[in-house]
């Protein structure tokens, strides 16, 4: 999958998650969840003017206020480091998790702005009691055609309800993906060295979009 085609399917994947946190969030199945929710964010990224002239400003504020609170960072950035997560501080850790975040964030901003015609199903999901560890499967179509991708979701619940820990997009893990790049820096630079080179990447996309 090319990277422009990774980079809009993910922002489709980023409209599974709930607008508003709350107590409905921990007792509403996951996938009810994503199909209820995916409405009204599709309905904002498609009625707003500001949006579909794509206002980076906006669609920063729209991810930041309704979606990146609901994503599990500490556990996805843990996903990404692989065996190297136990080899770091609390300190480093806490950076790492602060950078990887604005990173995602940062590189996903712009791609938001491109969904408009993509259509998202969702497969039935089994969800017993005592889950805590959960698989949400999607496709996403688009109306001009081509094959749809499946989109899985990782998903555990917390006690601020289900949250998104894993992304895979066609068979490929949004984070796991990047592990290769971080392990390599690791051996090179340290974790040290890894939090400068993702904190030198955010300033890099920040200075792009002003």
């Amino acid at each position: 999958m090319n990277k422009s085609l990774f980079s809009l399917v993910f922002s489709a994947t980023l409209l599974l998650l709930p607008v508003a946190a709350g107590a409905a969030a921990s007792i509403t199945a996951p996938d009810a969840l994503a199909r209820n929710v995916t409405d009204e964010v599709v309905q904002i990224l498609r009625t707003d003017k500001d949006l579909q002239a794509g206002s980076q400003k906006k669609a920063r504020d729209l991810i930041e206020t309704k979606i990146a609170p609901h994503f599990n960072f500490t556990s996805m950035t843990k996903l990404a480091l692989g065996k190297n997560w136990a080899s770091a501080s609390p300190e480093q850790r806490k950076a790492l998790t602060e950078e990887f975040r604005a990173l995602l964030v940062q590189t996903y901003t712009a791609s938001i702005t491109l969904f408009k015609d993509q259509k998202i199903e969702y497969r039935p999901l089994k969800l017993a009691p005592d889950d805590t560890d959960v698989l949400v499967r999607s496709l996403v179509k688009s109306s001009s055609g081509g094959e749809p991708v499946q989109v899985d979701y990782g998903m555990e619940k917390t006690d601020e309800g289900w949250k998104v820990y894993n992304v895979k997009i066609g068979g490929i893990s949004l984070v796991e993906n990047y592990r290769g790049t971080f392990n390599t820096e690791i051996q090179k630079n340290g974790v040290d060295g890894l939090i400068k080179t993702l904190r030198e990447k955010n300033r890099a996309l920040v200075a792009q979009t002003k």
